[in-house]
């Protein structure tokens, strides 16, 4: 095997440090055997020594190597620290308030729509009440077994950079080396211990709140009370050429061809035969009702106001872009669209009227079919606002009901 070193002569020494002895030569350790990890002595590695041959480099080069590669892990181990602490002190606090704040948003969700059930859904309100504390004290408790793990990987870090900077600070070149088993099992310790990772257990976990009991009582409640219905009109400035509007500004009708006398503005749809109402929607629970049994091609539900206006394409088209959230009809297939996916959705039978809540505050959107009391689709999602409620009819009419 070829050496590091053409090796040393007899007797000779890299340095004029006293140290220990060669037992065989006695003469001092001053050269490291790479081959047998080893100190060893001028003459060990010279001819007729037992290291001829081997990879030989002088000790002070390979303790200057081992004081680098020390250097470097303490940086490791100092960023690493850095990290854990940064992650202590910023995230899990803020995952604990969001997980209080959520859960608290959560139990004052369930305890309202309960409270207009309230003498049918006594035992349901209790058993979703429980859920949210048990998932409360779930995620509470998840942050704080990390906070105590991640206090013992802080305390094990920081007592193996001690013990490395120790060594760097108190060891000599040969004390050093004969440490080297001990420093690679404390480097090998410390790369043991990960970062921190985010996880879905330290967040709340909102679907513990969803009841289909729950959601199917609520909706019949709300969408029952017609005195809590919103006062929704067409917008006649959104209407697509394709659509004609009523004076009351309630009734879409479809016709194949264009409105001469539509004229153009930067509200209206100018290809597709859509229209946004009137009225926009930024904060709380809204319901209103639309009659479409005299359709076999429509779209209900909201939309954003950032919904572009101009052109064929399927950033205009409702369901197919980021802003718009509805439910479609076309012959028998009835679906949810949201950013061109599709919700496939199995009906018995044609709605003649479709209910549509929006609470803003929970960040759900539900369609309601009235006369069997059936939550056709229920979609959560942070909305953003503010939102109208829109309409697209390619066959016939549709009537938001009075």
């Amino acid at each position: 095997m070829a050496s590091e070193s053409t090796g040393p002569e007899p007797g000779s020494e890299p340095g004029s440090e006293p140290g220990p002895l060669c037992p065989e030569h006695r003469e001092p350790l001053s050269w490291f055997c790479s081959s047998e990890r080893r100190l060893v002595c001028a003459s060990c590695s010279g001819m007729g020594g037992r290291c001829r041959g081997h990879r030989i480099r002088r000790a002070e080069e390979h303790a200057e190597e081992l004081r680098n590669k020390i250097v470097d892990q303490c940086e490791r181990l100092q960023l690493q620290s850095a990290g854990i602490t940064k992650y202590v002190a910023e995230v899990l606090p803020g995952k604990n308030q969001r997980a209080v704040s959520t859960a608290s948003a959560a139990r004052e969700l369930v305890i309202q729509r309960l409270s207009a059930v309230r003498s049918l859904c006594d035992s349901e309100e209790q058993r979703l009440l429980e859920q949210v504390h048990g998932e409360e004290e779930r995620a509470h408790q998840s942050i704080l077994t990390q906070r105590v793990h991640w206090a013992e990987a802080l305390q094990k870090l920081d007592a193996l950079r001690t013990s490395l900077v120790g060594m760097l600070t108190h060891l000599d070149d040969l004390q050093l080396i004969q440490k080297e088993q001990e420093i690679f099992e404390r480097t090998e310790e410390a790369e043991g211990i990960l970062d921190p990772q985010d996880s879905e257990k330290l967040s709340f976990n909102e679907k513990c709140t969803w009841s289909p009991l729950l959601t199917r009582l609520w909706a019949t409640a709300v969408l029952g009370s017609l005195s809590g219905m919103e006062e929704v009109r067409i917008d006649e400035r959104t209407v697509g050429p394709l659509l004609h509007v009523s004076d009351d500004g309630k009734t879409l009708t479809f016709n194949a061809k264009k409105s001469k006398a539509c004229v153009d503005s930067p509200e209206r749809f100018d290809h597709w035969p859509n229209a946004l109402a009137a009225t926009s929607f930024h904060t709380g629970l809204h319901t209103w009702m639309v009659n479409v049994q005299n359709s076999c091609a429509y779209k209900v539900g909201v939309a954003s106001a950032q919904l572009p206006r101009k052109g064929s394409g399927s950033d205009c088209r409702l369901g197919h872009n980021a802003f718009s959230w509805v439910f479609s009809r076309y012959g028998q297939e009835f679906r949810f669209v949201h950013d061109g996916q599709y919700e496939p959705l199995l009906l018995l039978q044609c709605p003649v009227q479709l209910g549509i809540l929006l609470d803003l505050q929970a960040g759900e959107l539900l369609f309601y079919e009235p006369a069997s009391g059936t939550v056709l689709f229920t979609y959560h999602t942070s909305f953003p606002g503010p939102l109208f409620p829109v309409f697209a009819v390619a066959d016939q009419t549709i009537s938001i009901v009075h």
